[in-house]
């Protein structure tokens, strides 16, 4: 953390918005109606690459700097941007641990870039919806094909020079109804770190005066929540019945992040955003430098500034970036304040709050859904925290959950 200010991880988007996928479900693709003078020059300049991996380490006074690279689609940037990038950061790293987070959709994925991942140590999130037609409902190519094949060469290719892998699923309309078959695949596939995210989005009737028809939550104008979200209920009894399953036979073999983040607060430790009581510490910048408050919130009202002509410190620690933080706890609504899983969650992603809650302020999008898992999981997940604080082995813990969940005392 530097001197006065906030801890926070600066997410890249060397590529912009622009994509070699054309997902019907993309909140980003829309996000080139903000830059269209740029449709010539996409690529981050390597002025901008340069001033990105100097701020963001002098920023920080953390032993420890995260690098995320994302999209649109980040290997469009080509092998060589990257060779650059880990150029600068060991020019400038000051001594510190430099970690390189990617997160891709797999398509240009092969074994170049897996020797170049594997050597340098980048953690890879590969999008993978799960199986053929699962995933081939939403991901398309610009051609309007499935992209199920590519990924899954992409994903051999990872495996094959060993590379550290998560999965990022999105949780949308058509795969909610199948948990555990999604859930079975992805382990099949080999992931043993996955993320389940839900999809929600509201379109617009009109663009609005940028082109942009996915819509702020504040927005109150004719719109309606796309086809493709995930009900909220649903998402609840997606993650509800995989939890079950990977309680009794899967916990310290496969990691879910959104089970592995509840228990980490469980046991007192620091939780992502979304699970926060505030945010605000979790940027992104965009291919020619400007600074959002946040990925979910690239909208030119939450521009902050540009890495090539504003310090980074400065952009960070600003009164408009803190009150976007802080908004997330003052603008909670009377219902989540008297809420009994409040703490696991603090009523949400502030993207998601746009259900009318009675008092003037929103409700999250998901509150029945998340609230529907925090009650079904709690019990068995405090028995967890218990458990492994008492020094219990892996296999001591596994025996304890699947006593409780046949009825019996752990």
């Amino acid at each position: 953390m530097h001197d006065g200010g906030r801890n926070f991880q600066l997410m890249a988007k060397p590529s912009g918005s622009v994509c070699n996928l054309r997902c019907d479900y993309c909140f980003y693709l829309e996000k080139s109606q903000l830059y269209p003078q740029r449709a010539a020059r996409w690529k981050m300049d390597d002025a901008t690459l340069e001033n990105y991996i100097r701020q963001t380490i002098q920023a920080q006074r953390a032993p420890v700097v995260d690098f995320i690279w994302q999209g649109g689609e980040p290997t469009l940037a080509g092998l060589d941007f990257y060779r650059r990038a880990l150029a600068l950061q060991q020019r400038y790293g000051q001594g510190k641990r430099l970690n390189n987070f990617f997160q891709t959709n797999g398509i240009n994925l092969n074994d170049d870039w897996a020797r170049f991942f594997k050597q340098h140590r980048f953690l890879v999130g590969i999008s993978l919806d799960g199986d053929r037609a699962t995933h081939d409902r939403f991901r398309r190519t610009r051609g309007d094909k499935g992209s199920f094949d590519e990924v899954m060469a992409g994903l051999a290719s990872l495996q094959r020079h060993h590379v550290d892998v998560n999965t990022l699923t999105v949780v949308n309309a058509d795969n909610a109804a199948r948990p555990l078959e999604i859930y079975h695949f992805l382990r099949r596939a080999g992931s043993r770190y996955m993320q389940f995210i839900p999809l929600v989005e509201r379109r617009a009737a009109q663009p609005d005066a940028s082109g942009l028809t996915l819509v702020t939550p504040d927005f109150v104008g004719d719109c309606q929540v796309a086809p493709w979200s995930v009900p909220a209920r649903a998402y609840g009894r997606f993650l509800n019945a995989i939890f079950d399953h990977w309680a009794q036979h899967d916990i310290g073999s496969v990691f879910v992040m959104n089970f592995e983040q509840t228990l980490a607060k469980l046991a007192g430790q620091p939780g992502i955003c979304v699970q926060s009581e505030t945010c605000g510490g979790n940027l992104v910048v965009e291919a020619q430098g400007d600074v959002y408050a946040c990925d979910h919130f690239v909208y030119p009202q939450y521009r902050l500034g540009n890495i090539n002509r504003d310090e980074l410190r400065t952009l960070v620690n600003s009164e408009q970036q803190r009150a976007f933080g802080e908004r997330k706890l003052t603008q909670l609504n009377q219902h989540c304040l008297n809420c009994d899983v409040r703490p696991l969650c603090h009523g949400g992603c502030p993207k998601h709050r746009f259900l009318p809650a009675g008092d003037g302020r929103a409700q999250n999008y998901f509150c029945e859904g998340l609230a529907l898992h925090f009650r079904h999981t709690l019990p068995v997940m405090r028995q967890i925290v218990a458990l492994a604080q008492q020094g219990k082995s892996l296999v001591q813990l596994r025996k304890c959950i699947r006593r409780y969940y046949q009825g019996q005392r752990p």
